[in-house]
């Protein structure tokens, strides 16, 4: 018989694991909120696809709201302020983004500001400083920009002012 290094098992003891006792829908909830927020929708869709059953989901998710770790309104909110501050996508964008993300489509449009003008303009500039030279035909930046969801008016705006810093440089 040989010898068996600490720390080894034995094959019998390799397969008398303890089997894992199965998540209730409202730890695993948790551990889904844990990692990223989520809108109620698409935890209720993360929880039903799992396979827990519709009641055990519905329980769990007013749990988590009676206890204030979900709420679709300040998710949303604190969601679409982060991509409108910090990304160079357009509103449009940023709508659709959420609209995925399973957020109310009141919700999603309660976030966004009455005047976008100044900051879809910058975020057009920030995407076309990123993707093309300033010698670049104008009809190609303009079409790109109307691609990633910004107004017409923006876009034209965007591609005058990058190509007039090209006489500046």
């Amino acid at each position: 018989m040989s010898e068996m290094l600490p720390g080894e098992r034995t094959a019998e003891a390799k397969t008398a694991r303890k089997p894992r006792a199965k998540k209730t829908a409202l730890m695993y909830a948790v551990d889904l909120l844990a990692r990223q927020e989520q809108s109620s929708a698409k935890l209720r869709e993360k929880l039903l696809r799992k396979g827990y059953a519709e009641e055990e989901t519905e329980a769990a998710i007013a749990r988590l709201v009676e206890k204030h770790y979900l709420n679709d309104a300040d998710a949303c909110a604190r969601q679409f302020a982060y991509l409108y501050n910090e990304s160079r996508s357009s509103v449009r964008q940023i709508v659709v983004k959420l609209l995925q993300r399973g957020f109310p489509s009141e919700l999603v449009k309660a976030c966004v500001p009455a005047d976008t003008y100044e900051r879809e303009k910058a975020a057009a500039l920030r995407v076309l400083a990123l993707k093309y030279k300033r010698s670049v035909e104008p009809r190609k930046m303009m079409a790109n920009l109307y691609q990633k969801g910004f107004e017409s008016a923006v876009c034209r705006a965007a591609v005058e002012e990058y190509a007039e810093a090209e006489g500046l440089a």
